[in-house]
């Protein structure tokens, strides 16, 4: 399935953690498509209200907690500047979905980062 919301198509996923060599560059890659999943879980089910949008959240946030498992492996890890990044990248999902109103907080709730 492909993105149809254009704001989302156009967005570059955790693109202020590339030009750092902290953050290997795969496995950045593995979070964007996190993220991606995340925006195609949305147009497909259409959550109907906040509560909607916190279960697909939760799934997404939860990915992300098993791929810190590889940062550590790779001399890395989801630190300040990641997880700000990556709880941006949600906020930014949520609002361009309508849910700009939605709770950072409850939107990665599930972190373990």
């Amino acid at each position: 399935m492909s993105i149809t919301n254009q704001q989302v198509a156009g967005r570059e996923f955790l693109r202020g953690l590339y030009p750092d060599e902290y953050f290997p560059d795969r496995l950045l890659d593995k979070g964007r498509d996190i993220l991606l999943r995340l925006c195609e879980r949305i147009e497909a089910e259409r959550p109907a209200d906040l509560a909607g949008l916190y279960v697909l959240t939760a799934v997404a946030t939860l990915e992300f907690n098993r791929l810190q498992e590889e940062f550590w492996a790779a001399g890395s890890e989801i630190e300040t500047m990641a997880r700000d990044e990556i709880a941006g990248d949600f906020g930014f999902v949520a609002s361009a979905y309508g849910f700009a109103d939605a709770d950072l907080e409850e939107v990665v709730a599930e972190r373990d980062w």
